[in-house]
Parts: structure tokens; C-alpha cells; sequence
């Protein structure tokens, strides 16, 4: 299986580990794109025999290629790998609605999403959709043998609209609490950190799915403390008060924050077991299994665009056409 993966480069997070295992099992030709070539993808792919691959798997960000269906719906075998998919569905976030409207300019495109929520409304709508969670690096993130001086703490964004009730929480949170709300550069200021952390208190109010940030805490030791996701706990895997310790407020949180502070061996027996399941189901060793997974499927005979399509693009003066 030849396949053509384009991703961007200086991507963050860093998922060279995926392709790395990818290029295990299937003939990967990986590009690092610039923002200048995502957003002129016509261009980029004037210089590529297209024919030459069985799969084109799209790894580039959103709003970088969100107003160029017409360019990659002429290709076959297209895979698109999304991990901001729940900003379809989020009320308060600038994309909504914006992939659904994507993917229907796509027919013949696979998606691969990172909630198994997110998965399940978008083939609700008629798309191809699988889901694999999302992971972390176990070339970077590990558990060591220092001292967790930080008893609260969360690494992270809060300033996009996106994560407004992340904030909130977390903002009420430092009142009650001695939380510490902590930014690291990425890579090993990073991993660092998270291995200095006793309780990891993730908030993803609202966003419908686990971010990476929860499987590297746990990877590097942390008890988790994770906002209810619905669905999501049971399609990852994930058993609480055995992995990690789930809350759907903040009142649930303090209660079982204090239960683990009387009850160390509970809390070390969380960290030991959320870090051996990560260990064995969430590293991007397996994230690139399940995604082989997918691109060795069968898939369907490409069907080039109408000829209705097509007029309606060359009649359209602001629609630039994929030769």
C-alpha cells in the first residue's frame, strides 16, 4: 500500500512517532507542509504524480485547508486525520458547523476524528467516519523518579473561546484549592513538568472528547482528574476510580480530591493502573496501528466530481480549479 501522508511541519503536538510506526506497515511518503503550501494545496500539487499512491492521508490544520474542497475532492483514495473535529458541535467555537460543511464537499473522503461523540454525529450525517482516540509519545513522555512537589496542577490553554469553561472551572478552582495553572515550552520543559504533578486536574468542560494532555499525565504518573465525557469513557476504555478519578463538578471534585488525600495507596494505585493502560492502549504506537487499520481497508471506486460540479467551479469567479 503507497500511500502520501502531508502534515505540517513544526506540528505541535509533535505525532512523528505515528508516522514513524505507520512507515512500519505501509509505503509512507510523508511531507511536512508550510502554512504558505496548506493554503495553496492546488499549487503543492501540481509537483505530484497523485497516481502514483493507493491512499492520500491529510494531516494539516483546519483553517488552512477548511476553503479547499474543490482542490482535494478530485483525489482518490483521500483519508483526512481531524483532531479538532468537536469544534463542529461547540456553540461558542468559530468552526461550528464548518467540518460538517467540509465533508459534504468531500464524498468520497474517510475521516478519522478523535471522539467517539463527534464520530457518532458525523455518520449520524452520512459521513465515513472512524474513531481513534488521541495519544501521546512514549519516545518522550514517561514516568520518573522525582519528587511531585506540585500537588495541583494543569498545563494548558485557556484563552480561546473554545476553552471557555475549561477557564471557569478552573478559575473557580484556584479560589477553593492550591491548584497552580502552569505553561511549559512543549517537548521536555514539558514532559518535566507533568512528572513534578501529584494530581492532574484536567477541565475539558464542554469539548466532548479527551485531549492528548490527559494520556500524557497519566503516562507520566499523575492521578487524573477528568471532566465526565459521556460516552467517551467506555468506547477509550477507561474505568474510573481504577485509571483515573471522573467529576461533573466542581463540588465532585473537592469530595474525591479529599477522599485520595486520606487514602494515599488509593492514589498510588490509580497512577500505577492509569499509567498501564495508557501504556498499553493509547501510546502513538498504537494510534498508527489502529490508523493502518483503516487505510488497508477496502475502499470504494473513486467517483470523480459531475460534470454539473465542475461547470458550476469554472463558472464561479473566486473558486480557483485543481488541473
Amino acid at each position: 500500500m503507497k500511500v502520501l501522508a502531508l502534515s505540517s511541519a513544526r506540528r505541535e503536538p509533535d505525532i512523528s512517532c505515528v508516522y514513524e510506526e505507520l512507515g512500519r506497515s505501509v509505503d509512507l511518503d510523508l511531507k511536512l507542509l508550510s502554512k504558505s503550501d496548506q493554503r495553496n494545496l492546488k499549487q503543492f500539487f501540481c509537483g505530484l504524480d497523485l497516481a502514483r499512491y493507493d491512499r492520500v492521508l491529510i494531516d494539516l490544520h483546519f483553517k488552512n485547508i477548511a476553503n479547499q474542497a474543490h482542490v482535494l475532492r478530485r483525489i482518490p483514495g483521500l483519508l483526512i486525520y481531524e483532531e479538532d473535529a468537536c469544534q463542529n458541535y461547540l456553540d461558542n467555537s468559530r468552526w461550528k458547523g464548518r467540518f460538517s460543511r467540509f465533508y459534504r464537499s468531500l464524498p468520497n473522503a474517510r475521516v478519522i476524528v478523535t471522539g467517539a461523540g463527534v464520530a457518532e454525529r458525523l455518520r449520524a450525517e452520512g459521513f465515513s467516519v472512524y474513531f481513534i482516540p488521541k495519544g501521546y509519545d512514549p519516545r518522550m513522555v514517561c514516568s520518573e523518579a522525582v519528587e511531585r512537589d506540585v500537588e495541583l496542577g494543569f498545563i494548558g490553554r485557556t484563552a480561546s473561546a473554545a476553552y471557555a469553561g475549561r477557564k471557569a472551572l478552573l478559575d473557580q478552582l484556584v479560589e477553593l484549592e492550591p491548584l497552580q495553572l502552569l505553561r511549559t515550552e512543549p517537548g521536555r520543559p514539558y514532559w518535566g513538568m507533568l512528572n513534578r504533578i501529584k494530581f492532574f486536574i484536567s477541565a475539558d468542560v464542554g469539548l466532548g472528547e479527551y485531549m492528548a494532555k490527559n494520556f500524557e499525565a497519566m503516562a507520566s504518573g499523575c492521578v487524573l482528574f477528568a471532566w465526565r465525557q459521556g460516552i467517551e469513557e467506555s468506547a477509550i476504555g477507561l474505568r474510573d476510580g481504577i485509571d483515573l478519578v471522573l467529576y461533573s463538578d466542581i463540588e465532585e471534585l473537592r469530595a474525591r480530591l479529599a477522599a485520595l488525600r486520606n487514602d494515599p495507596r488509593q492514589a498510588i494505585s490509580i497512577s500505577y493502573s492509569g499509567r498501564r493502560f495508557v501504556e498499553e492502549h493509547l501510546s502513538h504506537v498504537r494510534l498508527a496501528r489502529h490508523m493502518s487499520d483503516v487505510i488497508n481497508e477496502p475502499w470504494p471506486s473513486f467517483q470523480p466530481p459531475s460534470f454539473w460540479s465542475m461547470l458550476r467551479e469554472r463558472l464561479s469567479p473566486n473558486v480557483s480549479r485543481f488541473r
